[in-house]
C-alpha cells in the first residue's frame, strides 16, 4: 500500500498552519511549527520574498490541507470527492462528512489514538472491531448505529492498558458515544459540518476539481 513517508512536520510548515498530524507532540514546545515556523527551504535569518499564490494555487493549498489532515493520497481523496459529488446536498459538506466517517478517523475521534496516523496503524494491524468483526481497512465508512471496540487479544497489550487509564480525561464529540469501562464506542448519528472543526475550505476544494 502506497503511503506518505516524508517528515510529517514539513506538511504543517509548508501550509504555515498547525494540522495536528502528530497528536500530543503538536501541543508541546517540540512542535516544529513553534520551533521553525518558516516554510521548508527558507534559511533562518536570510529573509526571502513572500510567496504569492494565484487563485488556483490557493485552491490547491486547501485541497492539500484536507488530504494531509486525513492522511490520504491523491487518488484516495479524489474518489471520496467524486462520491461526495454524487450525493444530494452541498458537495463541500458531503465531503467533510464522508472524511469524518472513515474508520481511522472515528478511532481517532473516540480517543483510541493521539493522531489519525496512529489510528490508521491500529486499524491496519487488526486491533479494532467494527460491529464485533475485525476490520483492517482504515477507509471503511461507518454508519449510524455502528459500534467500534477492541479485539480481545489487543486488550492484553501495554498500549491498551495505558489507554484505559487515560481515556477518562479525553473529550468525545457529541455524534459519538464511548463506554469508558468497556472501551466500546458507538456512532450515535452521522456528523454534521457544524460538529467538525475543519482545517480547510470545502468550497476551494470544489473549485479546484471543477476546472
Amino acid at each position: 500500500m502506497a503511503r506518505y513517508i516524508e517528515p510529517i512536520c514539513r506538511l504543517c510548515r509548508r501550509n504555515n498552519e498547525k494540522l495536528f498530524l502528530k497528536g500530543a507532540r503538536c501541543y508541546t514546545p517540540k512542535c516544529a511549527m513553534d520551533k521553525r515556523p518558516k516554510p521548508p527551504g527558507q534559511v533562518p535569518g536570510r529573509g526571502g520574498r513572500r510567496r504569492r499564490f494565484s487563485d488556483r494555487g490557493l485552491q490547491l493549498r486547501e485541497k492539500q490541507k484536507a488530504r494531509y489532515t486525513y492522511g490520504m493520497l491523491e487518488r484516495q481523496f479524489k474518489r471520496v470527492f467524486e462520491l461526495a459529488e454524487k450525493q444530494a446536498g452541498i458537495t463541500g459538506e458531503n465531503l467533510l462528512v464522508l472524511l469524518e466517517r472513515r474508520l481511522d478517523n472515528v478511532v481517532y475521534r473516540l480517543g483510541f489514538a493521539d493522531s489519525r496516523s496512529q489510528a490508521r496503524q491500529l486499524v491496519q494491524h487488526g486491533h479494532i472491531l467494527l460491529n464485533g468483526k475485525k476490520v483492517d481497512i482504515p477507509s471503511t465508512f461507518v454508519k449510524e448505529g455502528d459500534t467500534i471496540g477492541w479485539r480481545e487479544g489487543s486488550k492484553k497489550s501495554e498500549y491498551y492498558k495505558i489507554l484505559a487509564e487515560s481515556i477518562e480525561a479525553k473529550d468525545i464529540l457529541n455524534w459519538l458515544s464511548l463506554d469508558k469501562v468497556t472501551m466500546v464506542g458507538q456512532v450515535m448519528a452521522l456528523p454534521t459540518p457544524d460538529q467538525v472543526d475543519a482545517k480547510f475550505d470545502g468550497k476551494a476544494v470544489i473549485e479546484y476539481y471543477s476546472r
